[in-house]
């Protein structure tokens, strides 16, 4: 698996402090975001942080008016409890009241988050389905999604962590209030304690994102390997080929240079951390001693003593918890950059989608010197392709492996746009017609067709999921592919949960899995049906029975089947034959058989193959 160099910890110091502070712009897009998710919740999110920034200091309040009456009722003789017990019940309600409000902050922002995380979840997999198969094929686009997707829980934490700092905000600045109100001075200290702790933190958080972005891919390596090195799909030939040395020494060295970069970063970090919190423990005692200083000259009360000191302490940890915060804000910020990156991604729109599409084929398709390279290659894999396809005509591609055949396929269905020529569906260019109408043209099933751990009914009706209701048309569907045969076997029919990736789940042969996915070909009346090497897992038997059915049961449909096996092959309209992304031959296969070039070669080594 080739992979590009990791960045080092050298290369990450290129993104600065500016970068960090750049991404914040974000932020309010976020919040219109989360509004949209959940207006009640998050208005009673933050009337709730709204009274919870200010009791902090109306406790410090209360509590220095029960000192200094305690004081006052030492020194008289006759004593009145009463304004006393009244402050000591109002602490009481006023904690009692902070605590609820703290859990409903917590309820309130748990629930808002896993709202938001559905609907980003949700989005993205909705974007991802917008967007171009070139795209998802492209390495680096796939790191960019592989960020959106993996930031998830990162995001939930960046909305806490910002309605936290407002509460915070509006928490420091009584606290400040009543700092000016009593010493102004105390502020100098203040600021001198968390300055240079925030700045410390905004450098590495930014290093720390920059470490994790250019390691995106070698990440999803190690992920990679944890899958393949303990998974029961890749068990057999793990053991077989004695491979779990190789994968355990390829995951560790992997991970030890990502573990010695972070180790590094993160060691530095921690060292110049403790630095500036000791400045700051130094400028609260300094700050301590200044308060008792005031006192011991009779400047403050004893009850002020007890209020400055509490609200510095507090003042000083709400201001480094403030500071983090940003820094972790702002590192999250730098990911949320990532996801609406992804989000705000154009989809090509320039193609004429006002064509509509003939509701029955009419003539065909026909393609004209179409060429095509993968992006990022510089060599052709078709190479001036043209040839028609009638409209009811069944025809199948033939070639050695690396001929083009599957490539072409994917031009038909727009996966991809050809470098140059043009592919016409009756005499228009296809790519002027909307797409998603455009591909619902077609039933599909590709060679490496996905095997989804639902049921069974619902791997069938992944053909046409509007019909997932409609069990007699699964039913149907399933006995011309023969995947009834499959049904008939499970304990739960047609609700028999498959995969193993869950308790009541039952895996499938080869053979049984290509037959529930041919069933899904069965599920609507597609314009064009389209066969990759559908039957490689079925034994001779079961090949022909299939084949003979899709013959006869798309009788004047247009069709498109790819096939190693000539017995079925040869039932095709007219074959096609595929060399080096060139058109070698093309006709059917009495004429090709006449021709004696490649068809003929290689469908009479087969037949010698059978004798």
């Amino acid at each position: 698996m080739p992979r590009r160099k990791p960045t080092s910890i050298k290369d990450g110091k290129k993104a600065n402090l500016k970068s960090s502070f750049n991404a914040l712009v974000y932020i309010p897009r976020f919040f219109k975001e989360i509004w949209r998710v959940n207006k009640k919740l998050f208005l009673l999110s933050a009337f709730c942080r709204l009274i919870g920034a200010l009791l902090p200091v109306v406790i410090l309040w209360i509590g220095k008016l029960i000192i200094d009456e305690i004081i006052l009722q030492i020194s008289l003789d006759n004593s009145d409890y009463h304004v006393l017990w009244t402050y000591v019940v109002i602490e009481f309600g006023l904690i009692v009241l902070s605590d609820l409000i703290s859990r409903a902050i917590s309820l309130t922002d748990g629930l808002l988050g896993d709202e938001y995380n559905i609907t980003t979840s949700v989005t993205i997999i909705k974007k991802t389905n917008q967007i171009n198969i070139s795209l998802l094929e492209d390495a680096e686009f796939y790191d960019k999604l592989e960020r959106a997707r993996s930031q998830t829980t990162g995001r939930v934490a960046l909305m806490s962590n910002v309605l936290g700092q407002a509460q915070s905000a509006i928490s420091i600045t009584t606290l400040v209030a009543g700092l000016i109100y009593f010493e102004p001075y105390l502020i100098i200290l203040l600021v001198l304690s968390i300055i240079p702790s925030f700045i410390n933190e905004i450098r590495f958080s930014q290093r720390q994102y920059s470490l994790a972005r250019s390691w995106t891919s070698e990440r999803r390596e190690l992920d990679y390997l944890r899958f393949i090195g303990a998974n029961d799909k890749t068990a057999k030939e793990i053991k077989l080929f004695g491979l779990t040395d190789f994968v355990v020494d390829r995951f560790k060295n992997l991970s030890e240079k990502y573990y010695q970069l972070n180790k590094t970063l993160a060691i530095k970090r921690s060292s110049l951390g403790f630095l500036f919190n000791l400045l700051g423990s130094i400028s609260y005692y300094a700050a301590y001693v200044f308060i008792i200083y005031r006192v011991l000259s009779g400047v403050i009360t004893i009850g002020e003593l007890t209020f400055l000191s509490g609200s510095f302490n507090r003042l000083m940890k709400n201001l480094q918890e403030f500071f983090s915060k940003f820094t972790r804000i702002s590192e999250s910020a730098l990911y949320l950059k990532d996801y609406f990156d992804f989000i705000d991604i154009s989809i090509d729109s320039k193609a004429e989608k006002d064509v509509p599409l003939p509701k029955h084929i009419q003539h065909g398709f026909e393609l004209k010197n179409v060429r095509f390279a993968y992006p990022n290659s510089e060599v052709d894999i078709l190479k001036g392709i043209s040839f028609k396809l009638q409209a009811g005509e069944k025809l199948a591609f033939v070639g050695q492996n690396g001929a083009g055949k599957t490539t072409l396929i994917k031009l038909l269905l727009r996966f991809y746009k050809p470098t140059s020529g043009e592919i016409l569906l009756d005499g228009i260019n296809i790519n002027r017609f909307n797409i998603a109408e455009y591909q619902k043209y077609f039933g599909v099933i590709f060679q490496d067709f996905f095997k989804y751990e639902f049921t069974i009914r619902e791997n069938i009706a992944v053909g046409n999921i509007e019909e997932l209701a409609n069990l007699d048309k699964i039913e149907s569907a399933a006995e011309l592919s023969l995947a009834n045969e499959v049904v008939s076997k499970l304990k739960q029919g047609y609700n028999q949960q498959l995969g193993k990736r869950f308790s009541d789940g039952m895996e499938l042969s080869g053979g049984q899995w290509q037959k529930v996915a041919l069933a899904r070909a069965y599920m609507k009346r597609a314009e064009v049906m389209i066969l990759d090497e559908p039957t490689s897992a079925l034994d001779a038997r079961a090949e022909s029975e299939v084949f003979g059915r899709f013959i006869g049961l798309t009788e004047g449909k247009t069709s498109i089947i790819i096939s190693h096996r000539f017995s079925t092959v040869r039932q095709a309209d007219r074959i096609l034959v595929l060399e080096n992304g060139k058109v070698l031959e093309i006709g059917t296969h009495e004429e090709l058989m006449e021709n004696q070039n490649l068809y003929a070669e290689l469908f009479t080594l087969q037949a010698e193959g059978y004798q």
